[in-house]
């Protein structure tokens, strides 16, 4: 149950999304899940939720009162956005109302208000809605008191998906295993990038779904991926992206092999999906050469990002 100390009554939690500058899958498991290698990299495009308490008139705000709280959760990010306990925002505030002691009841009389500003492209590959979970885990944590500790946290945010634990951190990471398992590693300088979103949308396991019948694990190693970031140097970083997933999606969706090369010719330094797509990512020598590019393939793509990486974590501030 939580604390009755005074805790405030609006939190607002920015969150950025994440890139994988390099993805290898080197099998499925025995649970069922995909082994991975992966390097993880947020990047400067955040969603931003805001939380905020509301009670019945003449009753506490705090959700201690009575134990009992309701959750009620907006978004502006369109139809793309799953609705209700599909959101990965709401399965986060049941996850943790549940961890800390609170009941969860549509007619409560305190009200938790979750409205979601949506800038992390849906469905694209950049771990839009592990990161908003993130955002709740943190923000709600602190609204409703819960006073978890960040291990408790990255528990908590490992039970709700594989990228939402790095999306509590940030910055940038090597990931092993189903990726939920994260090592903070060097890196120097800023990245410049140009994220290039589709009119459609790739769902990730249909995307593993096509790497298991089409695809074979690799042995690339990160190596290449690690040294490049570590000396904050694009012009081998370039060379080195790699996404294993590339192919799978690529059988989903064969103009991302055209669209990919496109922003090679346009002058990117190397271009790769980001995740399991469908956004492709990349890499600028500069942010001047960024917009350049940018400019370059505008009308091919839904929508065209420039962006920079590493980018920290959430960014929690209240009032």
């Amino acid at each position: 149950m939580p604390q009755s100390q005074p805790s405030p009554t609006r939190i607002q939690v920015r969150v950025p999304a994440k890139i994988n500058p390099f993805l290898a899958v080197r099998g499925v498991r025995e649970d069922g899940y995909h082994e991975l290698s992966t390097v993880f990299q947020t990047v400067a495009l955040s969603d931003t939720l805001t939380m905020s308490v509301m009670a019945a008139e003449g009753r506490m705000y705090h959700p201690t009162s009575g134990g009992r709280v309701a959750v009620h959760f907006s978004h502006d990010g369109g139809a793309g956005v799953p609705a209700g306990d599909d959101n990965l925002v709401v399965r986060a505030a049941t996850l943790l109302a549940d961890r800390i002691g609170l009941r969860l009841q549509a007619d409560a009389p305190i009200r938790t208000l979750l409205a979601l500003e949506k800038r992390i492209p849906v469905a694209g590959g950049m771990a839009g809605g592990s990161a908003d979970a993130a955002a709740a885990l943190l923000g709600l944590n602190e609204l409703w008191g819960g006073d978890l500790s960040r291990r408790a946290l990255l528990e908590l945010a490992a039970d709700l998906g594989a990228d939402v634990p790095f999306c509590l951190v940030g910055g940038t990471a090597l990931a092993t295993g189903t990726g939920s398992a994260t090592a903070g590693v060097l890196c120097r300088g800023s990245f410049h990038w140009v994220a290039c979103t589709a009119d459609e949308e790739l769902a990730t396991p249909a995307v593993y779904a096509a790497w298991d019948d089409h695809c074979e694990p690799g042995e690339q190693t990160a190596d290449d991926v690690l040294a490049a970031v570590a000396a904050g140097d694009p012009e081998r970083l370039g060379p080195a992206l790699h996404n294993d997933l590339q192919p799978a999606a690529e059988v989903l969706m064969p103009r991302l092999r055209a669209d990919r090369r496109a922003l090679l010719d346009a002058g990117a330094l190397g271009a790769v999906v980001s995740g399991s797509g469908p956004t492709l990512l990349a890499l600028a020598a500069d942010q001047a050469e960024a917009h350049r590019i940018a400019g370059r393939v505008a009308g091919r793509f839904a929508d065209v990002l420039i962006t920079r990486s590493p980018a920290g974590g959430p960014v929690l501030s209240a009032g």
